[in-house]
């Protein structure tokens, strides 16, 4: 990217930024379709009947899941696939309140989960007996399973600070070195106080159980850099264009499309938070059978390297590498490479402690 010194102006922005701004990178050429490794034989406890109803994000992540799982799972099983775009907990919790459950699976995270078993039991276990033996343990937990995996990282202007790289969140808050305006994530349910910790010092495997006043007094030191505190994904990557910010915290799908196009733009990975999407059956699905079929499908190595090669989010299975092209690999947090740099984001430090730090949080951006 250091090559590159393309200059944007607004017009030709809004072209560029459509897609990564609306949602993060697909690939939508058809010789880029072509290139998706076909699944040609799924295993004969996978095939069924009847139909299964999942809950999905919708937008661009729906789009890459229909044609890397939904589509082919029906063709290879016989099993309809029915989708809901909504993703909701507070839906899937009075689904199960009332016995009238809609949906079948739900497309949601570890903490979403956890969070409704904290005051229920609203989720069945897993099949694991079904699942593709090659998925980390990390990935497993009784009532989900990780299918995706997505990092919260640093986005920056290649641009910005005449040649220098900043390379650790101890850099974001050197404000003498890589001057300019920045910003970061202002939600309080997940505050980035991983990234204000690591930027005080503390070392990525030390960070859990998080110093909430430490993080905070950490951030205090870069109040004045923080010029917005976003809280939709497509905030960070359209200030970065629009030169409001030099760097910023951000989802990685968000820059994709910038960096593919040649935009003066560039992800920091190191220290970034290793997050993923997590699959959830409804306790008392109808149809709790073929989702778990479903899931399985997912999980198997060609399936995680389709979705992989239509949107820049990374495979939990490892084994799907083997099928993704190194250019592409090199554009994902899957990537061995890349997956190393990362922070395992601790979903269970936050379902514990999420309540106080949102409070804390909240405080502290008022103050």
């Amino acid at each position: 990217m250091g090559k590159h010194t393309v200059h944007i102006n607004r017009r030709s922005a809004v072209g560029l930024i459509s897609a990564a701004l609306a949602a993060p990178f697909v690939l939508r050429s058809a010789s880029a379709q072509s290139a998706l490794p076909e699944q040609t034989t799924v295993p004969d406890i996978l095939r069924g009947s009847g139909e299964v109803r999942i809950a999905t994000y919708g937008g661009a992540t729906q789009e890459a899941q229909q044609k890397a799982w939904y589509e082919p799972f029906e063709k290879a099983t016989g099993i309809k696939v029915r989708l809901f775009p909504g993703t909701n907990a507070v839906k899937t919790k009075a689904m199960v309140d009332t016995g009238n459950i809609e949906w079948d699976l739900i497309d949601t995270s570890r903490q979403g989960i956890l969070q409704l078993m904290k005051v229920g039991d609203y989720f069945e276990k897993i099949d694991y007996s079904l699942i593709d033996d090659g998925l980390p343990k990390e990935f497993r937990f009784e009532y989900g399973v990780e299918e995706m995996i997505w990092a919260q990282v640093m986005g920056y202007r290649t641009d910005a600070f005449k040649g220098a790289v900043p390379a650790s969140w101890a850099d974001f808050w050197d404000l003498d070195k890589f001057p300019g305006d920045g910003a970061m994530y202002g939600n309080a349910t997940n505050p980035e106080l991983e990234f204000a910790l690591m930027a005080a010092g503390v070392p990525a495997d030390k960070l859990y159980p998080i110093d909430v006043s430490k993080a905070l007094a950490s951030f205090d030191k870069i109040k004045k850099r923080v010029v917005k505190w976003w809280t939709t994904g497509a905030q960070p990557p359209q200030m970065l264009i629009d030169r409001e910010i030099v760097m910023t915290s951000v989802w990685n799908g968000r820059m994709s499309a910038l960096i593919e196009q040649g935009a003066p733009v560039a992800i920091n990975w190191n220290q970034g938070l290793l997050r993923r999407n997590a699959w959830g059956v409804p306790k008392g699905a109808k149809n709790k059978g073929n989702a778990m079929k479903l899931i399985a499908y997912s999980l198997m190595p060609i399936p995680q390297a389709r979705f992989a090669m239509l949107i820049p989010y990374g495979a939990t299975n490892p084994a799907a590498n083997r099928y993704i092209p190194p250019q592409r690999l090199a554009m994902l947090p899957s990537a061995p490479e890349i997956q190393k740099q990362l922070v395992f984001f601790n979903e269970e430090w936050w379902v514990e402690n999420g309540s106080a730090v949102q409070e804390k949080f909240s405080k502290w951006l008022l103050g």
